[in-house]
């Protein structure tokens, strides 16, 4: 093995290293923020999140966006 390919095995390394963190950084994002902003639906966010890396992302925006909209408290009377 030449000096360019061991070049070229640590570059692939980190080319995968680097595309699995962010898979898991776009699946964990939606329920952070939904935590953090406590969100009454904080749980079913989480999920979301994890659930759409096997739909190919596809769902993922709708997860991002439902961490990040406000849903009105209850009223007294309200059950």
């Amino acid at each position: 093995m030449s000096g360019y390919d061991i070049f070229a095995w640590i570059v692939l390394v980190i080319l995968l290293a680097s595309a699995i963190a962010v898979v898991c950084i776009a699946g964990w994002l939606p329920g952070h923020i939904a935590k953090s902003r406590n969100h009454p639906h904080a749980q079913a966010v989480t999920v979301a999140g994890w659930i759409t890396l096997f739909f190919g992302f596809a769902l993922w925006p709708i997860a991002f966006i439902w961490a990040y909209l406000d849903v009105p408290a209850r009223k007294a009377g309200d059950a």
